[in-house]
């Protein structure tokens, strides 16, 4: 058992640190008040061969571990944290269900441009009625001749104002072994995108809506009973979600570390008022805890995915420790941690996100719960 990096390790996250401290850095405050996606960061983390980290040599990958993936997300977070969102597009969510499930064509067709930083993929899962119950999707998959009719719509769907083509949640006929994914592109005729919509962290989203939008056969990624696939690819979508949260709680975390350092208050440092103290070392016990759960379950990841159980405890501590975290450093730093001139507030409300999203932290108990008792618990009335 070892609680640290392996030298290997230690020496890419010195790599990775030294590149987004020359090129991320620089800018970082403006690049977390664009709602666009940074299409010049991508680029660059392209030629790093950051993008497809964990995706085999053969798939044009880098043929690295998860662990290697989440490294890569908090050295880049540390340095700028609105730029981490391109590790996780680059490797993450739908990207990775794409490249574990697509066919030969399919990746020919798609996978060089995403890996080269020039296209991103989209993910439609979430419905008007169907969130947390993802099972309950009604968006259909009709069958005629040479592929398939696609009826219904979807929300809250990741980068979809400037996704090139979607990865979407469909229903081919009943029950969960009826739910499978099919590729759609954006100018596809019978597919419609809504106006933009923004978070709270001022990302964008846009609602999508499919009336008899045809898709060939071919651009099916997993048909009738491909949901339990798709799931546990979402796994690791997971782990990105984890990493990036963490991240950003440890970024706010080191800003007012450095701001208790040098503010001075009642003629010292704020640093040596007991209270200020007692703060930092509650928020640095929860980060090391929370840290630790995310290694193990990235490390203890069998043939690339890791364990339900150990994602969900991860995701839960993660989520809960980076806000904790990040918003305790905001109260540190009073109005300068408030001001949309530090990054703290932008790491409070980005935090505060991934609590919702890819399973909401009572969902996660929920799952958590069912280990513990070793029994499924039916949610449904």
């Amino acid at each position: 058992m070892n609680f640290t990096l392996t030298n290997e390790q230690t020496a890419f996250a010195d790599a990775v640190g030294k590149f987004a401290e020359k090129e991320l850095k620089p800018g970082a405050l403006a690049r977390a008040h664009q709602s666009t996606y940074p299409w010049d960061v991508a680029k660059k983390m392209s030629e790093q061969g950051l993008l497809g980290i964990t995706f085999a040599e053969k798939d044009g990958g880098q043929g690295g571990t998860l662990m290697d993936a989440v490294i890569a997300i908090q050295e880049v977070a540390l340095r700028c944290p609105k730029s981490a969102d391109v590790v996780q597009a680059g490797n993450f969510g739908p990207i990775r269900t794409f490249v574990e499930y697509a066919s030969d064509l399919q990746k020919e067709k798609y996978l060089a441009d995403l890996l080269a930083g020039i296209k991103i993929i989209g993910l439609g899962m979430s419905e008007p009625g169907a969130g947390s119950a993802v099972t309950e999707l009604q968006t259909s998959a009709t069958k005629v001749d040479g592929g398939y009719l696609i009826n219904g719509s979807k929300v809250f769907s990741t980068h979809s104002p400037e996704a090139n083509f979607f990865l979407i949640y469909v229903r081919f006929g009943p029950g969960v072994e009826g739910i499978g994914s099919v590729l759609i592109e954006r100018e596809s005729e019978g597919f419609d995108i809504g106006q933009p919509s923004a978070f709270m962290s001022g990302e964008l989203w846009a609602q999508l809506y499919f009336e008899n939008c045809f898709v060939a056969n071919d651009m099916v990624l997993l048909g009738p009973g491909g949901f339990k696939k798709q799931i546990s690819g979402f796994n690791v979508e997971r782990i990105g979600n984890s990493s990036r949260a963490l991240a950003l709680g440890r970024y706010a975390f080191l800003q007012a570390k450095e701001y208790a350092l040098t503010r001075r208050q009642f003629g010292k440092e704020i640093c040596e008022f007991q209270g200020i103290q007692w703060k930092f070392a509650e928020m640095a016990v929860k980060l090391d805890a929370a840290q630790l759960l995310l290694y193990r379950a990235a490390g203890s990841a069998q043939d690339g995915l890791p364990s339900a159980y150990d994602t969900t405890v991860a995701k839960y501590m993660c989520n809960t420790v980076g806000f904790e975290v990040a918003n305790e450093a905001l109260q540190v730093m009073g109005a300068s941690g408030y001001s949309q001139e530090s990054l703290v507030e932008y790491c409070v409300r980005r935090t505060r996100g991934w609590m919702i999203a890819g399973g909401s932290l009572e969902i996660l108990k929920n799952r958590i719960a069912e280990d513990v008792f070793e029994r499924r618990f039916n949610q449904r009335a």
